[in-house]
């Protein structure tokens, strides 16, 4: 066995100790991928994850935070501040398509954007403050519920288990297929974009179809609506940055070819680069919609689901972390724009100094979401690593 490749090293007084025996964390990685659940189902993940977690008797587990989350807790002898990193435990509904040994037991479900990689790493992260136990302040490693649907990160920041560990600090990482495995990805300010699901219901009245001076359908307005709202991202003189609105589903009455239709609805993802731009974008569409209900003379409800706040890094933060790459050789690149998904982390950095940055999973590595992803399990070390070096680095440089 090459041990430079098992595990993550110290020196101390001139000998390597191993930090994490990375072994067994791929094991881990191999058994979360194995058993993926959807956001708020994430129960035998949990138990997974606190069992795995309590082989090691860490000095405090707080369980059910935010919902199925667990946080794993160090305090260190000398005051210091209290440093959050976080990982996802939430998989998606895809149909996994990959043959190996370790693939998706439950069908239509599969760990596809990689949050069994992401919960390694932190597991890695608890193994070596589990042997090295941090100096000043506190560490909180956080396995966070609920992040594809964008509710579990609002939910623990809300959550008075969560509040009463005071955070100064938050980091969280995501992999990124298209960067070379182990490279680590920066930008200041936004790093993925704000997003919201739009829910439109228009209500007129049914008529007979050979009738329907009778009746009043919502086709029209529906129509009209779908193209202003697809206008929108035309008029960038409403907007400082990047908008988008993607029309993702509409339905207009029954089946019915004696009836005209008096319902419709449609749904729509806006998506913005800034949260300021995400009030306006919003405000515009709720015009669009407003409007032509009224020119048709139609009632409306306008509802959203799955909100994401723009993830705006902390510059001074962002700052750190290149320092950290380049004081430990890690190869690093800026982004030039924000990624266009979204990421619940962003309600930490509303809350507290925070920062995500990426983790490179391979130029060629299938795309997050596809069928056939699966994380990389050599680049568990780099993760666990740059985690470990960013709290030594915060401490250090505590006054």
């Amino acid at each position: 066995m090459r041990c430079s490749k098992m595990y993550y090293y110290k020196k101390h007084q001139n000998k390597k100790e191993p930090i994490f025996n990375l072994d067994k964390i791929i094991e881990l990685r191999h058994e979360l991928h194995q058993n993926p659940e959807l956001s708020d189902s994430e129960f035998i993940t949990a138990e997974r994850i606190a069992n795995f977690l309590s082989y090691y008797n860490p000095p405090e587990l707080i369980r059910g935070i935010g919902g199925n989350g667990i946080a794993c807790i160090f305090k260190g002898q000398e005051d210091g501040p209290s440093i959050l990193f976080r990982c996802d435990m939430d998989a998606l509904p895809i149909d996994e398509t990959n043959d190996f040994e370790y693939k998706s037991k439950e069908k239509g479900v599969s760990h596809s954007c990689g949050h069994d990689g992401h919960m390694a790493i932190i597991a890695g992260l608890a193994d070596v403050f589990l042997k090295n136990p941090p100096r000043k302040g506190q560490v909180v490693l956080l396995f966070q519920p609920s992040e594809e649907n964008g509710q579990g990160a609002l939910r623990v920041v809300n959550d008075k288990k969560f509040i009463n560990l005071k955070i100064d600090y938050a980091f969280a990482l995501h992999n990124l297929p298209g960067y070379s495995k182990g490279e680590i990805i920066l930008r200041n300010e936004t790093f993925t974009s704000a997003s919201k699901g739009m829910i439109i219901k228009l209500y007129g009245k049914t008529s007979h179809a050979a009738e329907p001076e009778n009746g009043n359908s919502p086709a029209i307005a529906m129509a009209d609506i779908i193209k202003q709202l697809n206008d929108l991202p035309k008029n960038q003189d409403l907007f400082s940055d990047f908008i988008l609105v993607t029309i993702i589903h509409a339905r207009l009455g029954e089946i019915a070819f004696g009836t005209t239709p008096g319902y419709a609805q449609v749904m729509a993802t806006l998506r913005t680069n800034t949260n300021s731009d995400m009030q306006n974008l919003t405000q515009q569409a709720e015009t669009v919609v407003k409007q032509y209900s009224k020119l048709h003379n139609l009632e409306f409800e306008i509802s959203y689901t799955e909100e994401f706040p723009a993830t705006e890094n902390n510059t001074k933060l962002i700052m750190k972390l290149e320092e950290v790459t380049k004081s430990n050789g890690m190869n690093f690149t800026y982004l030039d724009k924000p990624f266009r998904w979204s990421e619940d982390f962003a309600y930490f950095t509303q809350k507290y100094q925070g920062a995500l940055f990426g983790l490179g999973s391979g130029i060629n590595h299938p795309q997050l979401h596809n069928s056939n992803y699966d994380f990389p399990d050599d680049i568990i070390e780099k993760g666990v690593k740059m985690f470990h070096e960013i709290y030594k680095h915060i401490v250090n440089n505590f006054k």
